[in-house]
């Protein structure tokens, strides 16, 4: 399993711009082959920084996503709303208790 997680800052007046966006596109994004999961968190003192985390079957069904023109309609979309430049950590999944 491979995890994806990417943090970004929105500039205040393009906060519900973004999750307008991420509504508009999450189903597409869960449903693109080898998404397992994919799930957004906002931080609870900082209300403009957010997080994307998704599991992937390999590096490869994410590079295939981020290759596709659904990320690059997201993406390009979403880029204008930062107010920092995004984070992104690729893990790999070692353990899990649920």
């Amino acid at each position: 399993m491979f995890v994806r997680i990417v943090k970004m800052s929105f500039s205040e007046e393009h906060i519900e711009d973004f999750l307008s966006n991420f509504e508009e596109n999450k189903r597409k994004i869960r449903d693109f082959r080898g998404c397992n999961l994919l799930e957004l968190y906002r931080d609870k003192n900082n209300s403009n920084i957010f997080f994307t985390y998704s599991y992937w079957e390999s590096e490869n069904d994410l590079e295939h996503y981020r290759q596709s023109d659904l990320f690059k309609s997201v993406w390009s979309k979403t880029k204008t709303f930062f107010n920092s430049k995004p984070e992104a950590w690729s893990l790999d999944k070692l353990e899990s208790l649920v």
